[in-house]
């Protein structure tokens, strides 16, 4: 079989880029860190700011390991996403939250420069770059979702947000799908859910800057229960999560690194 074919789909497998890959791992929303100059907008929020509202518990610890199990730069942020979410787009109306929404036009503006466009900026130019040495780029962006969210029940365990009208996402996520259900057959993983990986986030948005041919990005959603229960079984998922993915590289044609 030709390195560039993905073999866990039907035939004929679609080729990936013919020259050699680059990764990429992202995490918007790894910490609830306020900065100094802001803190006065949280005075009454501390606890919101440190829940799942303020970031994605988790995300960062598994962002970090997919990166090194991958050789691949990690971009992460972790000033909490209710200063200014960074998987939002600038014209989406919860790109501020509650609390700094009513800001200064000034201060919004500082806001968005400091943290905002740097972190953008800094990703798209490292895929930017890749994409000009004649590389393929696998984009991962690692998240996290609250287990019950408007008093209703996510059933799942793990997502895999992808754009289904990109071929090498689609097929990339359905064979990383079938190696965790075969590694855990208990483990529920659902693609494109709890979210749609189209829905507005930093990855649909470089889809719209980047072709499918040059660029696959692939969003990650944990269950956050996995992560607030014993640390040995979040430890033990973790070490599943980039198992599997190092597998499915290979299996799809691809050095995990």
């Amino acid at each position: 079989m030709a390195r560039n074919d993905f073999p866990m789909c039907a035939q004929p497998a679609p080729k990936l880029h013919p020259q050699a890959r680059a990764f990429l791992v992202t995490c918007e929303h790894g910490g609830y860190r306020i900065p100094a100059a802001y803190r006065h907008f949280f005075t009454n929020a501390q606890n919101i700011v440190a829940s799942h509202r303020g970031h994605d518990v988790g995300a960062l610890q598994l962002a970090r390991r997919l990166a090194t199990a991958l050789d691949a730069p990690l971009i992460a942020n972790t000033v909490t996403r209710l200063l200014i979410d960074l998987n939002r787009s600038l014209h989406h109306p919860q790109l501020y939250s509650e609390w700094t929404r009513k800001a200064a036009p000034p201060i919004r503006r500082d806001i968005m420069t400091r943290y905002y466009l740097r972190y953008r900026n800094q990703a798209e130019t490292c895929i930017a770059q890749a994409i000009s040495q004649n590389k393929q780029v696998i984009h991962l962006s690692c998240h996290s979702f609250t287990p019950v969210f408007d008093r209703v029940e996510r059933r799942a365990d793990i997502g895999l947000l992808y754009d289904p009208a990109r071929i090498r996402e689609t097929i990339l996520c359905r064979a990383w799908q079938a190696q965790l259900a075969h590694r855990i057959p208990d483990l529920q993983v659902r693609r494109n859910y709890p979210y749609r990986g189209t829905a507005d986030g930093f990855v649909t948005y470089l889809r719209r800057r980047f072709s499918a041919s040059d660029y696959l990005g692939i969003e990650l959603e944990i269950n956050q229960r996995h992560i607030t229960n014993a640390a040995s079984e979040w430890r033990s998922l973790q070490k599943t999560v980039v198992t599997t993915l190092r597998q499915t590289l290979l299996l799809c044609g691809v050095e995990p690194g």
